[in-house]
């Protein structure tokens, strides 16, 4: 225990092996729920779910062990809220409701490059001129857009948002059993929350799972049992089409720069409050936590499922006096443990069938609107009172949800803040990356989509 302890460096941080354990149980409590999120949202683009679990679970395991070892931080790692929806909707998302066309193995590819590509940045020590590049308006923005985007599709998977021909959508049946259930779910998650109870998204999906078997729109798979087969994902790689595809340079960037932003939203936010950022604003071992950030991302996607990231729900672990990787390792080796309830997860997540082919997911559509809300509130971070910051911010805020691409949103941001930085006559006083990047966005409109 002693050399644990000194590993870890326990007493000079002011906490001992029972706290850091009971924090880091406290940490699987608040984040568990993409247990069962993350197959669901897969499964979606025709990826096996039970693969998906045991990939959501051992590559989560991974990146918070590595994270404890390497960085010895209190934060937990786990495949990405938003960075799912990206890679099902507008990644491998129908061309002809705006999406990009490519299957899940493409995409896995590029995820697996992107992650790649994060390590050596992390390697060459040039994570730092990407962070300072982007404006926090956009970096902001983005997150809040992606927030918009995660509430319309639990909406949706609620029955509580339909399309409506000539509104595009509107308001569905809510009175039917499944809008009913998510309605209940949301808000119970929303009082657990306000009362601070730990786990409340999980206590939530699981109250609703139980609801909905009780309502005949779940069916019974079991609790535990043998893991699934993670074969149908594993090193499932399509390198070739990837790379056939017009558009694969933007969904790598992209997927690097997500990765990027949350994770450094992660830890400058979660480690402030973990008294392990220097005077400087600075934290010691920054580079060390983005880089056990890009191998989880590399490990993730060899195993079957897309970006993992740091994961803001650690400050429930933080709160609970978690103060060094002991913490995040104990939620990695919870996570593990986690591998022996696929029925579980196959019951929570499995669907339920309203009319032939057609899937509403009313036991985990709460959880989806409640994590919107929560990165929504990365708004009050923008600066509304400068014109650029704000407009750059609100067109990126506003297109991610009413195109369903994280890309459109993002593209309009970097354009707008490239041009009215210049119109302010700033063209040489921000990053050349940004108006690099603006280019080749407004290339892409002129080449691609004309």
């Amino acid at each position: 225990m002693e050399g644990l302890s000194s590993f870890f460096r326990l007493k000079e941080r002011g906490t001992d092996i029972r706290t850091e354990i009971t924090a880091g149980a406290s940490t699987f409590l608040t984040m568990s729920y993409i247990i069962f999120v993350q197959p669901a949202v897969l499964s979606a683009v025709g990826m096996d779910f039970g693969s998906v679990m045991i990939a959501t679970c051992i590559s989560s395991a991974i990146g918070s062990i590595l994270m404890g070892v390497l960085a010895n931080y209190p934060i937990a790692l786990a495949p990405a809220m938003g960075h799912n929806f990206f890679f099902v909707f507008t990644v491998c998302g129908a061309v002809a409701v705006g999406g990009m066309g490519l299957s899940w193995q493409q995409a896995l590819a590029a995820n697996f490059i992107s992650g790649f590509l994060l390590l050596v940045l992390c390697l060459l020590g040039a994570v730092d001129y990407i962070i300072h590049a982007v404006p926090n308006c956009l970096r902001h923005g983005i997150a809040v857009g992606i927030g918009l985007l995660i509430a319309l599709l639990g909406l949706e998977w609620g029955g509580i948002v339909v399309d409506a021909p000539g509104t595009l959508v509107g308001m569905g049946r809510v009175g039917s059993p499944p809008a009913l259930l998510t309605i209940f779910g949301t808000f119970l998650i929303a009082a657990l929350m306000i009362r601070k109870m730990k786990g409340a998204i999980l206590v939530g999906i699981l109250t609703c799972a139980g609801l909905a078997l009780a309502f005949g729109m779940a069916e019974f798979k079991g609790i535990a049992g043998a893991p699934p087969s993670i074969r149908p994902t594993f090193f499932q790689f399509d390198f070739s089409g990837l790379f056939a595809h017009a558009q694969f340079w933007m969904v790598i960037a992209i997927f690097l720069f997500l990765d990027l932003f949350d994770t450094i939203g992660t830890l400058v936010g979660v480690g402030a409050k973990a008294g392990l950022v220097d005077r400087e604003g600075r934290m010691p071992q920054g580079q060390k936590a983005i880089g056990a950030d890009a191998g989880a991302t590399v490990a993730g996607t060899i195993l079957g499922t897309s970006t993992i990231t740091s994961y803001i729900e650690s400050a429930a672990g933080v709160a609970a006096g978690g103060r060094t990787g002991l913490t995040a390792m104990t939620t990695g080796a919870l996570f593990l443990l986690a591998v022996l309830f696929a029925p579980l997860a196959q019951t929570v997540g499995g669907g339920y069938e309203v009319a032939p082919g057609v899937w509403l997911y009313p036991v985990i559509a709460p959880a989806l609107i409640v994590v919107g809300s929560l990165m929504f509130s990365l708004a009050r971070e923008i600066d509304w009172k400068e014109p650029t910051d704000a407009f750059s911010a609100y067109l990126t805020i506003i297109i991610i949800p009413l195109t369903v691409s994280i890309t459109e949103g993002i593209a309009a941001g970097f354009i707008s803040y490239s041009l009215l930085r210049t119109v302010k006559g700033d063209f040489w006083k921000i990053s050349p990356l940004i108006h690099v990047l603006a280019a080749l966005f407004l290339l892409r409109y002129t080449f691609l989509m004309g």
